[in-house]
């Protein structure tokens, strides 16, 4: 798979999201979960995302797990800043500094490494200045426990803050042909005016655009997608229109309406000037896993831009993407 450079960060062109496979999906099977991490780096998706707070902490052992033995060809990534208990309990957003040096040794202990390739600070924590928890991973930068740092779900200014401390090396948000709005709310354009890269994760808009979910009844009873607004009533029959519109012109290039979708976002990479961009599609079953590493193939004409651009414009989207939004955009 070609690379693409996230600031002086080198990565596969597409990545692997791995939260899924410990929560918030479903049931999931750690066996085949260790599969999929596996044959994604015997394919070139060696650049794997996680978190403390996926299981919680389970995830973060499942990735330790399944690259043993193969650490050297793999850009890790994880993220701190979402504080949950043993129990699972959600205990709030932290950016206290003293966290920030706790939560990297424990994530480092989980992961069974000795460096991670990027970390993230994966909300903003309105209480403490953005300069603080920065300061704190600079530290660790300087340390040799962090190679690489990045930030999720940030406003631009919150951006430009936290790379006047330390230079953000990838700013990690949500985008897809459902969720366009950093188009619009000035991050990519911070992204390439800094020269930060930009990692979008759901790339596949949590799996709507894949064109399998037609119904709320097609997800697990467990699964928090029930509970998106984009998921519901209205939202739901207005979201499948999209969809639909999107799997017109898949059919019509011989691709899955997934395959089309993440080569929307990889072609957005450099577009009209903007920053290097890099998806990360989650998934926990390597059928799905090989479905979208092949996403990388699809050649998408000027053409095919201009007609998905037509087909899910900006804000064409029904619902919120959470549905509590005060998290993000900090």
């Amino acid at each position: 798979m070609e690379t693409r450079r996230l600031g002086r960060l080198t990565v596969p062109a597409q990545g692997l999201g791995c939260m899924g496979m410990s929560e918030f999906y479903g049931t999931g099977d750690e066996a085949e979960a260790e599969r999929t991490i596996q044959r994604a780096l015997d394919l070139g998706v060696t650049f794997l995302d996680t978190a403390d707070m996926y299981g919680p902490f389970i995830n973060e052992r499942l990735v330790g797990r399944a690259i043993a033995g193969r650490r050297d060809e793999v850009v890790l990534a994880t993220k701190f800043g979402n504080e949950r208990g043993e129990d699972g309990s959600f205990l709030g957003i932290n950016g206290r500094p003293d966290y920030v040096r706790r939560a990297c040794d424990a994530s480092l202990q989980r992961l069974g490494v000795d460096v991670l390739d990027l970390y993230y600070q994966h909300r903003v924590d309105t209480a403490v200045p953005v300069e603080d928890t920065w300061g704190a991973l600079r530290e660790l930068v300087e340390a040799g426990k962090v190679r690489h740092a990045g930030i999720s779900e940030a406003a631009p200014e919150t951006i430009r803050r936290a790379h006047a401390v330390h230079p953000v090396t990838a700013v990690q948000t949500e985008y897809s042909l459902w969720s366009r709005d950093p188009e619009d709310d000035g991050v990519l354009a911070t992204c390439a005016e800094l020269g930060i890269g930009f990692v979008a994760y759901s790339p596949l808009g949590r799996g709507f655009l894949s064109g399998q979910i037609r119904s709320v009844d097609d997800l697990a009873p467990g699964d928090y997608r029930r509970a998106n607004p984009r998921f519901q009533g209205e939202n739901f029959a207005r979201n499948l229109e999209l969809v639909d519109r999107v799997r017109e012109i898949a059919d019509e290039k011989g691709v899955t309406a997934g395959q089309l979708a993440l080569a929307w976002v990889m072609a957005q990479s450099g577009r009209d000037g903007g920053p290097v961009i890099v998806p990360i599609p989650g998934t926990k079953r390597v059928a799905y896993l090989e479905e979208n590493s092949a996403a990388a193939d699809v050649r998408l004409t000027d053409d095919d831009l201009g007609r998905l651009d037509q087909a899910a414009p900006v804000g064409a989207t029904a619902g919120d993407r959470y549905p509590d939004m005060s998290s993000v955009h900090r």
